[in-house]
């Protein structure tokens, strides 16, 4: 950040009084602009037929990632619910109608400052299409997921979270919470 987004004039990172961290604060007017983690939401969505569980997934069409399968998921807006969030993302990248279950996982990520929440999903029906920031949009089993063309680590771990809690279900057990930080470490 370079300039105050009230009064236009340079800013400087500091430790504001009473603070423990820098901050961007304008010298001119005093304003303190909080910088805090982006919320990604999205949806596990699930259709269940003859006893087979599929997930549906999303060939991104933008970057970062251009290419690689993911869940529908993105940034969340202001005035919206995460639930709400989790839904409208699941319509725009894949053309999905939804039933919201549970939220189902949560991923600290501190060094890009994002926070990924996930909800388990039903699809409601089979009437799904590839939105603007999808290639392609598709059902697949756990044996035909393309575990090595997964666009983030978010998402694979959140899988494998659903397939072993899915696994527990058929013995009686429910699906968990499932909580999880991804730290970069630098080379030491």
């Amino acid at each position: 950040m370079k300039f105050c987004s009230e009064c236009a004039h340079p800013v400087a990172l500091l430790v504001p009084p009473d603070d423990n961290r820098p901050r961007y604060v304008c010298q001119q007017c005093g304003v303190i602009h909080y910088q805090n983690p982006k919320m990604v939401i999205g949806s596990i969505p699930v259709w269940e037929e003859n006893g087979t569980t599929s997930v549906l997934l999303c060939k991104r069409a933008i970057e970062p990632r251009y290419g690689y399968w993911t869940l529908p998921a993105g940034f969340m807006e202001n005035d919206e619910t995460t639930a709400e969030a989790a839904i409208r993302e699941t319509e725009e990248e894949a053309g999905a109608r939804i039933a919201l279950l549970p939220l189902f996982s949560l991923v600290n990520i501190p060094h890009v400052h994002q926070v990924h929440m996930f909800y388990r999903a039903r699809l409601l029906d089979l009437d799904y299409a590839a939105g603007t920031e999808s290639l392609e949009v598709r059902l697949f089993t756990e044996t035909e997921i393309p575990w090595e063309d997964l666009a983030f680590s978010t998402v694979s771990r959140t899988l494998k979270f659903f397939f072993a809690d899915l696994a527990k279900t058929r013995e009686g057990a429910s699906f968990g919470f499932h909580t999880e930080d991804i730290r970069k470490f630098a080379d030491r």
